[in-house]
């Protein structure tokens, strides 16, 4: 599985962020606040939380607000990973109130969203305290928020699957079927993927397993849409010869049974497609 970092160059992220605030700022800027606000009132505001979660975001958050004016002090008090209570105070941003409110609502669109991921995660990954399975997100991100959202993923106490199709080799049922079944698909892969790259295959039955394990090519292998019962069959066929990952439904009320099988990794796109958004707001 790939490895990412629960912090990052603020580098990386200014792109990503820039384009944010520049879809919200559109031609004009805000008109709103330029009507409304005297350009030399300052103020403190505070991003607070109200309900409970996991936070992530504050440096997304940060960033925001420093892009729109370097001048804004700023300040996290409960930093990214970290979990928050109702009325908690996450950040304070003391300046300008014009760039406060031109900022807010993308730091909160950023926070909102990526907390909400965090919790959601952690909420995954405390229904296999016992066990040593593993919860990690899917490519399934929104298009530009990946890096963040696999980001807020590891906040919540996740893993990170691969970032994207050039990093690992997943063989998935499409690609078995155009390149005619697996064992050719297993040996095509073999003869490109050098000593870096991980080869993994899904199967969504016990039969196709057992072909993927009499070939002894692939490192990885993605248990699709079984029942717990044939996962544990699966895990028990496999006995440590590849790495086993269970995918395909994985809904909260589900995992605990299903980290209970065996299963190394357990991969859900719902992390990062499903989360509801945590209940943030920035009160002057």
């Amino acid at each position: 599985m790939s490895i990412a970092f629960k912090s990052l160059p603020d580098i990386i992220l200014e792109p990503m962020i820039r384009n944010a605030i520049a879809e919200d700022l559109g031609q004009y800027g805000d008109i709103t606040t330029r009507a409304v606000i005297a350009a030399d009132t300052t103020y403190t505001a505070r991003l607070n939380a109200r309900e409970a979660g996991v936070v992530s975001g504050m440096q997304v958050a940060e960033i925001t607000f420093l892009l729109i004016d370097a001048s804004l002090q700023v300040t996290t008090h409960i930093a990214d990973g970290q979990p928050c209570k109702s009325g908690d105070t996450l950040m304070t941003i003391h300046g300008s109130a014009t760039s406060i409110l031109m900022g807010e609502r993308v730091a909160l669109n950023f926070a909102g969203r990526l907390s909400g991921i965090a919790t959601m995660t952690a909420a995954f990954v405390a229904e296999t305290r016992h066990t040593t399975a593993r919860i990690t997100c899917t490519r399934k991100t929104t298009p530009g928020l990946r890096i963040v959202e696999k980001q807020a993923v590891l906040h919540g106490g996740g893993f990170n699957h691969r970032f994207g199709l050039s990093d690992a080799i997943l063989i998935k049922d499409n690609h078995i079927a155009a390149a005619g079944g697996i064992s050719a698909v297993l040996e095509r892969a073999k003869a490109v993927a050098s000593h870096m790259v991980r080869i993994e295959i899904e199967v969504d039955g016990l039969e196709q397993l057992a072909e993927v394990l009499s070939k002894n090519i692939a490192d990885v292998v993605l248990l699709d849409n079984m029942e717990t019962k044939t996962l544990k069959r699966a895990v028990k066929m496999v006995n440590g010869a590849l790495i086993t990952e269970a995918s395909g439904n994985m809904r909260l009320d589900r995992i605990g049974e299903v980290s209970g099988t065996g299963v190394e990794y357990i991969s859900s796109g719902a992390l990062t497609h499903s989360a509801q958004t945590l209940d943030l707001g920035l009160d002057f």
